[in-house]
């Protein structure tokens, strides 16, 4: 194996760093300058392979977010980690880690923050006297299931706080380590209190471990459905993104996956492309579809006005023009070919219930 072969970051989805759009210090490897040097050149290759993940405090002092979007279909959202291992080479939430200093490539895979208080924000938030419930999704950015999640257990914890509370929630994920939860899942889905959204972006397990490489492999997250889905547990599909020219053609294929598996509904989102998502995607693409690369970036461009993304609310999600009409089409004609089109049971708000308000214990929040 060749030198050049071996300059990459094992298990990420991203290979390159991007420099922060709000300045500071930008890192490039300069290889040139170790040629004459072969054992610190081994030295910094073998580091750089065996990128470690460093967890680090997140001391934030509010955990649930509103969001104002209008074309996000929920209000608030909770996220237990900043920045996720999943290292998705698409994924649009990179970005969010430039707000702390740090490049949205490899340090959004492998610098975590991690909320380590968000159970008591969490419970701290759902005892306010001015709370009305209403559904709250976790996460809406970063995954809450991440391989993080094993050590740490937050999502976990604020699952228990909000079942302990008759919180709805919605969870939004693409790892099999949910069902590490089923049994409080159960409980909740019982009351009406909980639907489960799983991302499916292809059924072939290779191209899962190219793109996203540090999730659970297509077949884990369809078993994943076919576990909650017997507890009773609401599922939705999510085909997220799609991705014209490249998996755009498994949309058949994964509704029918997924309702054989239980779901009772599905969603799907054009892939989106902001800032410094783009030129890690590009790098992805042509590293490990180099045959695909002009194709799905015209796709991409004819549904974006020419360019990579869209910011305008309405067509970032679902982007405009011929082909994503036929995507749109194609995803509702199966969608309702195989009954995943009639939505998820309601969530019940109305068990709400505010363990503090019924004991003599008093809140300062």
């Amino acid at each position: 194996m060749s030198r050049k072969a071996d300059r990459t970051a094992r298990g990420r989805g991203s290979q390159i760093r991007p420099a922060n759009r709000f300045g500071g210090p930008s890192y490039e490897d300069d290889f040139e300058q170790l040629e004459s040097d072969p054992e610190g050149l081994d030295e910094h290759l073998v580091a750089l392979r065996n990128l470690p993940t460093e967890y680090l405090p997140d001391h934030s002092r509010s955990v649930v977010s509103r969001n104002d979007s209008p074309d996000i279909p929920f209000t608030y959202s909770l996220n237990p980690y900043r920045g996720c291992q999943h290292g998705c080479s698409y994924c649009y939430a990179r970005p969010t880690h430039e707000y702390l200093g740090w490049d949205a490539g490899l340090d959004f895979e492998a610098k975590i923050l991690v909320k380590e208080d968000a159970p008591d924000l969490l419970r701290a938030f759902l005892s306010r006297p001015g709370w009305v419930p209403e559904p709250i999704v976790m996460s809406g950015v970063t995954d809450p299931y991440q391989p993080g999640e094993r050590r740490f257990r937050i999502t976990r914890r604020c699952l228990e706080v909000m079942a302990e509370f008759r919180q709805p929630v919605s969870i939004i994920t693409k790892n099999a380590l949910i069902l590490r939860d089923r049994e409080l899942l159960e409980v909740m889905a019982s009351e009406n209190l909980v639907h489960v959204n799983v991302s499916m972006t292809t059924l072939q397990a290779d191209l899962s471990r190219s793109m996203e490489p540090r999730t659970s492999i297509p077949s884990a997250r369809l078993r994943a459905i076919r576990a909650l889905s017997e507890l009773g547990v609401p599922v939705r599909v999510l085909i997220a993104p799609v991705i014209p020219g490249l998996n755009d053609s498994e949309i058949p294929a994964i509704l029918q996956s997924a309702r054989e598996s239980g779901a009772t509904d599905a969603g799907f989102q054009i892939l989106r492309l902001p800032l410094a998502v783009a030129p890690i995607f590009q790098e992805w693409l042509g590293r490990e579809q180099p045959g695909r690369q002009a194709k799905v970036e015209q796709r991409i461009r004819t549904m974006r006005d020419g360019r990579l993304n869209s910011v305008e609310f309405g067509k970032r999600m679902r982007g405009e023009g011929e082909m994503a009409r036929r995507i749109g089409d194609v995803f509702r004609l199966f969608a309702r070919k195989y009954g995943l089109d009639g939505g998820l049971p309601p969530h019940d708000s109305s068990r709400f219930r505010s363990p503090t308000a019924e004991s003599d214990q008093l809140w300062l929040f």
